[in-house]
């Protein structure tokens, strides 16, 4: 059996060591008890050994993949969701706004005609601001 030592160096740890480092514990993990098991029943070529290796890692990822890909369509959901409510109660909100102003604009008519047959003058209107220039025709 042939083993692999690591060259140590002196380098700070970087990113890609602490993949491979978890890489390592991960076989170490889960991939020793396996060993265990496939040296008592030997494999019928040593490319066999290697292939299930591959695909019991290749496994697990595929499974976190999957796992993440599903938390992702429900946070789709969840947003689309989230979107449609918010969508109506901006509509229910506009709604509102329009029946207070129209409320508000039937009050005002109201007292206006209120006055007018009280013999009050209706309110005073709010003249066009003037210009402090002199005007041209001067």
């Amino acid at each position: 059996m042939t083993t692999i030592k690591a060259e140590k160096t002196d380098s700070a740890p970087t990113a890609g060591g602490e993949f491979e480092g978890e890489i390592r514990e991960f076989i170490r993990r889960d991939v020793a008890p396996w060993r265990k098991w496939t040296s008592e029943a030997p494999a019928d070529t040593p490319g066999e050994s290697v292939n299930q290796l591959v695909q019991r890692v290749a496994g697990a990822s595929m499974n976190e993949i999957d796992n993440v890909i599903v938390e992702l369509q429900t946070l789709r959901e969840t947003l689309r969701k989230e979107g449609e409510r918010v969508q109506r109660e901006i509509g229910a909100y506009a709604s509102l706004s329009q029946a207070a102003m129209a409320s508000m604009k039937i009050i005002a008519d109201s007292m206006v005609q209120w006055r007018a047959s009280a013999g009050q003058s209706p309110p005073l209107q709010p003249h066009p601001p003037q210009s402090p220039l002199p005007s041209s025709r001067d």
